[in-house]
């Protein structure tokens, strides 16, 4: 089990995933009022930063599912270099259809809501893991203003314009889908900055140090368009958040 090899290159140097900063990151951690021991379970745990800094932060518990084998390794390093492998494990697996025997107070699902076939499916996945007044962390794309056109939805890597809504009816969706929205926190251009130009610096070096291997045209063409593509179209287009919800 694993994810596509581009983004474990291009993200190898990350530790956050998603276009949420580490200060951001411990501001929602603070804004979710954690309790010491609270469980939280993360699926689509990446290299394991939200489990970590908020068990280095706050003694909560928890548990992190990921399809990737290198983000996984990369999580437990964490936990061991930040002293909290004793209150965090990561586990390499499937997080679609991943239920906890152990309910949380937390379950989240920071940017892969492909685990559930989308936000809906997700949410009823996160929901069996929960427990009663327990939150959900939702985190996704959402346009920042509408797209004039369907090539533009798909220059910021959208199949189109129907993939995102709007932030006030992405909110609305969740109400519709039995949710209050209790705090959100999210990414600014900065944030896109630092998730997106990261990789660029991360590829060229990749390909200095791998010239020939057999996915290095991959990562060539991938270095050539991103910087300009990512410019014109998702810093200007696309938005992101993480969305705290408590079933009704």
């Amino acid at each position: 089990m694993d994810i596509p090899r581009i983004f474990t290159i291009t993200e190898s140097a990350h530790r956050i995933h998603n276009p949420i900063t580490p200060e951001k990151l411990a501001t929602l951690g603070a804004a979710l009022r954690l309790d010491p021991g609270a469980r939280v379970l993360d699926l689509g745990s990446g290299s394991g930063e939200m489990l970590c800094t908020w068990a280095r932060d706050h003694g909560i518990v928890g548990t992190g599912v990921d399809l990737s084998p290198v983000f996984t390794e990369q999580a437990k390093r964490r936990a061991e270099e930040l002293g909290v492998a004793d209150r965090v494990r990561f586990i390499h697996g499937d997080a679609a259809g991943f239920v906890s025997d152990a309910k949380a107070k937390v379950a989240a699902c920071v940017g892969a809501t492909w685990i559930g076939g989308g936000v809906a499916g997700t949410i009823e996945l996160l929901s069996r893991s929960l427990l009663p007044g327990g939150i959900l962390l939702i985190g996704e794309p959402f346009w920042r203003q509408a797209p004039p056109t369907e090539d533009v939805a798909k220059g910021c890597l959208a199949h189109s314009i129907a993939d995102f809504l709007l932030l006030p009816d992405l909110l609305a969706s969740f109400g519709r889908l039995g949710c209050d929205v209790v705090e959100m926190v999210l990414a600014d251009q900065d944030g896109w900055d630092r998730y997106e130009a990261a990789k660029w610096l991360t590829m060229r070096r990749w390909l200095q140090a791998n010239p020939v291997d057999a996915f290095a045209k991959e990562v060539r063409a991938q270095l050539t368009s991103e910087p300009v593509r990512y410019a014109t179209f998702t810093r200007e287009y696309l938005g992101w958040g993480v969305f705290a919800l408590m079933p009704r």
